[in-house]
């Protein structure tokens, strides 16, 4: 029963506690380091430089890791 990519999850403590959202990456390195990327909470401001005249560079908006002990499932991504 744990917490895998697509699923929606409720941060339960921190500072985005009480948002929803969906997991977009789990990454398991054993049990101290398990984190997840939850869609629209713990935005961070990354500068991105411009690699080609196509693309332009700037400031974006990136989902940063949060503990798993620290989101709750609210609901699975598959129709179970």
């Amino acid at each position: 029963m744990g917490i895998k990519k697509g699923d929606i999850v409720k941060v339960i403590s921190g500072n985005g506690k009480g948002k929803e959202g969906k997991v977009l990456s789990v990454k398991n390195a054993g049990c101290d380091n398990c984190t997840v990327k939850v869609e629209g909470v713990k935005l961070q401001k990354r500068h991105v430089k411009a690699r080609s005249e196509a693309q332009k560079g700037g400031i974006v908006d990136k989902e940063a890791p949060i503990h798993i002990s620290n989101v709750k499932l609210v609901s699975s991504g598959s129709n179970e």
